[in-house]
Order: C-alpha cells, then structure tokens, then sequence
C-alpha cells in the first residue's frame, strides 16, 4: 500500500517502512506524528483519489531526526557593472519513517 501525502508544499509518494527528509518539522525525535493531508491511496490496481484529500485517510510516522542539507552556493553577477554577490543557504529538514498508512 502506498500514499501520496503533502506536507511543507510539497508532495511525497510514501510506503510503509521507508524513510524520507521533509521540511522542518516542530515535533521532538521519537515522537509520532499524525499526517491527514492525504492526497492519494492505492494498492495493487485500486487507487482512491482525494478531491483535494481523501476523507478518513491517515499517515502515522516517527521523527527520526532533524539536520541541514548540504549547503548551495547562490553567485550572482553584472556584467562590466562590478557587482558580485556571494551567498550560501542550508535548509532545515526532518527525518521520518513512515510506520502505517490507513485508508
């Protein structure tokens, strides 16, 4: 069984078991969490779209942890004006595992 949840603006395609890095979390490692924004179950050849989620349909997870991803570098330029512009970001992100998905 499988889900497609959306959490932080973004959407995942989740199985039970596996681990996946989402946007900060304000929760405290090992504690579990309840995701209801459920866009879409399926299993097997049965598949139930939400219209935008479906009603009823729950991810539970555990945080795992919480980190940074490796830093990107921003470098921006005009040319012949002498304007150069350095700057580094890292964003924040939560690990989870996904426990069980219900339908």
């Amino acid at each position: 069984m499988y889900a497609v949840i959306k959490t932080g603006g973004k959407q995942y395609r989740v199985v039970a078991g596996e681990k996946i890095k989402v946007e900060r979390i304000p929760a405290d490692v090992g504690s579990e969490i309840t995701i209801d924004q459920v866009l879409m179950v399926g299993e097997g050849e049965s598949v139930k779209i939400g219209t935008p989620v479906v009603s009823g349909a729950t991810v539970k997870a555990s945080v795992v942890s919480h980190g940074r991803h490796d830093k990107i570098k921003i470098f921006k330029m005009r040319r012949r004006k002498h304007y150069q512009k350095h700057q580094g970001h890292r964003q924040n992100y939560t690990e989870i595992r996904i426990e069980a998905i219900s339908a």
